[in-house]
C-alpha cells in the first residue's frame, strides 16, 4: 500500500465538482465507460460514494457506510448541481483530518483500515472523474498526487482474487503511456473510449 496518509483529497474533489458543473442536461441519459451506468446514474453513484466516504473518514458509521453501491439507483435529486459539489467538498475536508487515516472504518458495508478506505476514496474520485469527463466531452487533468495514489492502488489489485467483483479485466496499455491511461487500463477501462456518435 502506498503511503497516502498525507494525501489531500480536496484538489481532486474540486476537479470532480467542476466536471459535475460542466455536465449538459442533454447528456444525463448518455453512456459512460461503465456499461451499467448512464451519466445520470454515474452522478448518483458519485453522490452516494462522496457521502459514504465522507462518513467513513469521520467514523460516523451507519446507513450511509453500511450500504453497498446500488447500480440500479438512478434517481438524481432536483438540486444535484448544488448538492453533489457540496458533498464532494465535505469529502475532501473529512479526509484532511489525520484521524481519518487511522484505525478502522467502514464503507459500502465493508470494514476497512482507515488508510485503505482513503485509498479507495481517492481511486473512486480519479477513475470516476475520468468516466464523467469522457462521457460528457470535458477535458480532464486529475490532481497529480491523487492520480499517483490511484495508480498504485490499482496496480496492487491486479493479482487480487476479488478484484473481479469491483473492476473489469485489465486493459493492456503500453508502459510508456501517460499515467492516467495506465490507471484507467488497470481499472478495466479502455483509455481510448469515447461516446458513440449521436444518431
Amino acid at each position: 500500500m502506498t503511503d497516502t496518509t498525507a494525501l489531500d483529497l480536496g484538489p481532486q474533489a474540486r476537479i470532480v465538482a467542476r466536471l459535475v458543473a460542466g455536465v449538459p442536461d442533454g447528456r444525463l441519459a448518455g453512456p459512460t465507460p461503465c456499461p451499467a451506468y448512464t451519466v445520470g446514474v454515474l452522478l448518483v453513484h458519485l453522490a452516494d460514494l462522496a457521502v459514504a466516504f465522507r462518513d467513513a473518514a469521520r467514523k460516523d458509521l451507519g446507513p450511509t457506510t453500511d450500504t453497498a453501491p446500488d447500480p440500479k439507483r438512478s434517481s438524481l435529486p432536483a438540486a444535484w448541481r448544488e448538492e453533489l459539489p457540496r458533498v464532494l467538498a465535505e469529502l475532501g475536508e473529512a479526509w484532511n483530518d489525520p484521524a481519518a487515516w487511522t484505525g478502522m472504518t467502514r464503507a459500502g458495508g465493508v470494514d476497512l483500515p482507515g488508510d485503505v478506505a482513503g485509498a479507495v476514496a481517492t481511486d473512486e474520485l480519479v477513475v470516476h472523474g475520468w468516466d464523467l469527463a469522457r462521457a460528457t466531452g470535458q477535458e480532464y487533468a486529475p490532481d497529480r498526487a491523487a492520480l499517483q495514489a490511484s495508480h498504485a492502488f490499482l496496480l496492487a489489485s491486479v493479482d487480487d482474487e476479488g478484484r473481479g467483483d469491483i473492476f473489469g479485466p485489465v486493459v493492456p496499455v503500453p508502459d510508456d503511456a501517460p499515467l492516467l491511461d495506465r490507471a484507467v487500463g488497470l481499472s478495466g477501462r479502455d483509455p481510448g473510449w469515447t461516446p458513440p456518435p449521436s444518431p
